[in-house]
């Protein structure tokens, strides 16, 4: 059943609602995370710790933190691999070009797909740069992610590719939340402004919240 329901169409866009809205809800507690920069290194680093110490003492140290990432992955993998072949299988179905044009579609729409390869990119960088400090400038200080991300973004390149790539993330939720509601069957004609403001709205608060953090080490108030 489980390998009928993802050999369909409707079953992979239902893959790619569910674990973009995993993911989006990843986003939101990330980047309530991410303000408390503004507060001090001493809250910052006290939060980064309390993450690896989540469920204690019955969780050993970092197991809820790799379960978070395991399900990210998982997640990651499922949206990437469902939104690929349901590309392919759009391109297989219309092999020659429509002799009409079709209606054009918003931005954020046309741009899903690189907007998507963006993302998987810079989510390998940013864990190069702030988790394993492969790549990272400075000098990579473990336990200390205050001074690392003031780090990456005293520099000129870890800015703006984590701009471009916030800036990216924005558009694919704009779109890919009402997307995901339609899926899912929470739209409706009555519903679909509403849908619509709550995607924008999301997209504006994610967008302001992530640019918030490279904004405020360029200015000087993080520092």
């Amino acid at each position: 059943m489980a390998r009928t329901v993802w050999d369909s169409s409707v079953g992979k866009k239902t893959v790619m609602a569910v674990s973009g809205l995993i993911m989006l809800s990843y986003l939101v507690v990330h980047m309530l995370g991410n303000l408390k920069i503004f507060f001090g290194s001493d809250e910052f680093n006290g939060y980064a710790h309390w993450l690896r110490t989540i469920g204690e003492p019955f969780m050993h140290y970092e197991w809820t933190l790799w379960l978070v990432r395991i399900v990210l992955v998982v997640a990651v993998i499922a949206h990437g691999v469902s939104a690929y072949q349901l590309s392919r299988r759009d391109i297989k179905a219309r092999p020659s070009k429509y002799v009409h044009k079709k209606p054009r579609a918003s931005y954020a729409t046309r741009t899903m797909r690189w907007g998507g390869i963006i993302l998987a990119l810079f989510i390998v960088w940013h864990i190069l740069d702030l988790t394993t400090g492969t790549v990272h400038s400075g000098g990579f200080q473990e336990g200390r992610p205050y001074q690392n991300v003031v780090d990456t973004f005293s520099t000129w390149y870890g800015n703006t590719i984590y701009i471009v790539a916030v800036l990216a993330v924005g558009m694919h939720i704009r779109h890919g939340f009402w997307s995901a509601a339609q899926t899912l069957g929470a739209g409706s004609r009555t519903r679909d402004r509403a849908l619509k403001a709550v995607a924008n709205v999301l997209a504006l608060v994610l967008t302001c919240g992530f640019l918030a953090v490279p904004v405020g080490v360029m200015t000087g108030v993080v520092s």
